[in-house]
């Protein structure tokens, strides 16, 4: 939603503005300009970037168009699944996960959960380093570790289609003034003609300039930051996970545990202690 406000709000700031400045809006319609900027900023963008990013470049606009799914909720229910785990693993021992972490969808523990259980990255994430856990993988510092790394890849990968919309935002402004080169060019054809026909000429070229920073700046630029803060808000959810893990794994008890995952989050998406306390309270026992 923040998204379609903020392009419209571009929209109606800019145009409204030479509007009311006295422009005339029939002057700004050059199709041709806008072929040469978008068709070839997309061309560019094809031979600058492997296949997998081309392919998940729909996906991270969507995502930037629907923002982030992650809220307070997403998290305290989050906190509430760590809870649960780290319960069964103090009870049962860490061989007690198993029937859980094997078919995490099949389980009765995580399917009390669908938010959490409905995101693939994180679910997967938990899961795998609770089966080295059960395979007997206890040291803490090796596994912040190992941790440490695959955030830094997830991050890495995440990034790489916002890194790329960046770069081809970077590079519109310079489409633009070839755009206004052509149409300079196109006017220096016509340099017998009337100043009035000249002038349409000229004022057409400068469009190209134009459309190439308000592109760039107004829309794809500030579209590429809200996909990186969306994927941001998804390594955080794991960065959360990573948290309560290690506290376990220094002995922590469950209600001790999860309090370290909460003070992972940022002050704006932190439940308080009282509302994870809360939480934690009104599940049913662990099986």
């Amino acid at each position: 939603m923040g998204l379609i406000v903020g392009t419209l709000m571009v929209i109606a700031c800019t145009l409204g503005g030479y509007m009311a400045m006295g422009g005339k809006l029939g002057v700004l319609w050059q199709p041709f300009e806008v072929v040469i900027i978008v068709g070839s900023a997309i061309g560019a963008y094809v031979i600058a970037n492997p296949s997998h990013i081309l392919k998940a470049t729909g996906g991270a606009l969507g995502k930037a168009m629907k923002g982030s799914q992650f809220k307070k909720e997403s998290y305290l229910e989050l906190l509430q699944l760590l809870y649960q785990i780290l319960k069964v693993a103090k009870t049962k021992g860490n061989l007690g996960l198993e029937q859980h972490i094997e078919k995490p969808q099949e389980s009765a523990l995580f399917q009390q959960f669908p938010g959490v259980l409905a995101n693939d990255t994180a679910t997967t994430f938990l899961c795998d380093y609770l089966r080295m856990l059960t395979l007997g993988s206890e040291d803490p510092h090796e596994m912040e570790a190992l941790m440490d790394e695959e955030l830094e890849l997830v991050h890495h990968e995440h990034s790489e289609v916002a890194h790329a919309l960046t770069a081809m935002s970077d590079g519109m402004p310079a489409l633009g003034i070839v755009a206004a080169v052509l149409g300079v060019i196109k006017t220096m054809g016509s340099i017998s003609e009337p100043p009035e026909i000249l002038g349409k000429l000229i004022g057409g070229a400068l469009v190209g300039t134009f459309l190439g920073v308000w592109v760039s700046y107004g829309f794809l630029g500030p579209t590429a930051s809200k996909a990186q803060a969306v994927y941001n808000a998804e390594i955080k959810f794991l960065h959360v996970i990573k948290a309560g893990l290690l506290a376990h794994m220094h002995g922590s008890a469950p209600a001790v545990s999860v309090e370290f995952a909460r003070k992972a989050l940022v002050g704006h998406d932190r439940p308080t202690f009282y509302e994870v306390e809360e939480a934690v309270g009104a599940l049913p026992p662990v099986s």
